[in-house]
């Protein structure tokens, strides 16, 4: 009885680590995978605090985000995106912005995103539909995976009074008007990471 009251201490001590590791006031929305040709992989997604930053493992896609993080008007949000290893196939990580009802079912946000093969995305959340502000674009500045499997790349969005520009290592690989798709900018601020992924974040801030 006792080796078993002991292990059942351990299993909540080492419950108790992992929660309070868990980043203060940040919340999760799970993208479940619909396509049986791209399934999500098993297991429990992973988001806590690391270093500096935050680090995501994601079996399933998801977006994090603090209510408390909100950007409006102009501003500038960066994030450092380093990725751990490569998935099987390309999936995509980045800054989400202009967002709002993100646990409910009219869910609104706009997101600035890269993947491991060069290319960088823009896309915009209504509800359950996405669609694609600006196609996938390849870029010689979205870094690619090293020899090591890591690839860093540090991400801006810097939303002017008529423009966004969208940011890759210093380099602006795409402008859009804050007309149409892009006309909404203010909101809560975060990170979405796709299925299949391991991601250390960084230096995630909004700055005017």
């Amino acid at each position: 009885m006792k080796r078993h009251v002991h292990i059942a201490v351990l299993a909540l001590a080492a419950v108790a680590a992992l929660v309070a590791q868990v980043p203060k006031g940040w919340k999760m929305r799970v993208d479940h995978s619909t396509s049986a040709s791209d399934p999500d992989a098993a297991g429990p997604i992973s988001f806590v605090t690391m270093g500096s930053g935050f680090h995501a493992t994601n079996p399933q896609a998801a977006v994090y985000w603090n209510p408390a993080n909100t950007a409006t008007s102009t501003y500038t949000l960066k994030g450092t995106f380093t990725l751990m290893k490569p998935s099987g196939h390309t999936n995509y990580y980045g800054l989400v912005f202009g967002g709002s009802d993100l646990e409910g079912p009219q869910q609104k946000y706009l997101y600035f995103v890269v993947a491991q093969n060069g290319t960088w995305l823009i896309k915009r959340r209504n509800g359950e539909a996405t669609e694609n502000v600006s196609s996938k674009e390849a870029s010689d500045a979205v870094k690619k995976p090293d020899a090591s499997g890591k690839s860093t790349n540090a991400l801006e969005v810097r939303v002017g009074a008529d423009k966004i520009d969208y940011v890759v290592n210093g380099t602006v690989v795409h402008t859009t008007p804050k007309t149409g798709a892009t006309a909404s900018t203010d909101g809560i601020y975060g990170i979405r990471i796709n299925h299949l992924l391991e991601v250390q974040i960084d230096g995630l801030t909004v700055s005017k």
